[in-house]
């Protein structure tokens, strides 16, 4: 298996890329939309892959953060998730998203996913539930806190958020961008995350 290639950005599609390595071989590597809109033409890149081997093609898929690639992973080891629906999946959330709504149980964010019906979030949920516990630093502010502050004051914040009909893929990009939230009381995060929605109209 090809664990990783580096080398020049030679070609840029909507769904691949080429590399061309030193020693003149090219590589078509699919990748999530948000990894190859950081690419540029010429540019110098080392992409984490995966080799998928079946009868009729040898595909790889390519990531340039290993969060991606170890998600991607997680990902096809479910049952009815093939690399292409997993790709998708990247190219529809990050990461750390995903993990929240895997976490709070977010079937409505799930089900949004490309690919993803309510059988198969079913089953990711069932799957994934203590494969990615604490798998991105919000979940770990929400369950492991560091500070004084109630334990699920984070966790609370985020259900009213929900209530109000905001999903986690809107909700943890916005709590991120609010400093020290994770030393705030419930009222103050619900505060900060709606003024930053506020400004984004």
């Amino acid at each position: 298996m090809i664990g990783s290639i580096k080398g020049k950005v030679a070609e840029l599609q909507n769904e691949y890329c080429l590399i061309e390595t030193p020693g003149g071989v090219g590589y078509r590597v699919f990748m999530p939309s948000a990894n190859l809109a950081a690419l540029t033409m010429g540019s110098e890149v080392r992409v984490h892959t995966y080799t998928s081997v079946r009868e009729d093609a040898i595909l790889l898929f390519g990531f340039l953060q290993k969060q991606y690639y170890d998600l991607f992973v997680l990902l096809i080891g479910i049952s009815g998730v093939g690399p292409k629906v997993a790709l998708g999946i990247l190219s529809a959330v990050k990461p750390d998203d995903f993990y929240m709504a895997v976490e709070n149980r977010d079937m409505k964010a799930l089900t949004k996913l490309p690919g993803i019906g309510k059988k198969t979030a079913e089953r990711l949920l069932l799957e994934l539930k203590d494969k990615i516990s604490g798998g991105s630093d919000v979940i770990d502010a929400v369950f492991y806190p560091q500070s004084d502050v109630p334990q699920n004051a984070v966790g609370e914040a985020i259900e009213a958020l929900q209530a109000l009909g905001y999903s986690n893929s809107e909700i943890v990009p916005a709590l991120k961008t609010v400093p020290g939230y994770e030393a705030m009381p419930c009222e103050d995060i619900i505060k900060q995350v709606l003024k930053v929605f506020a400004g984004r109209k």
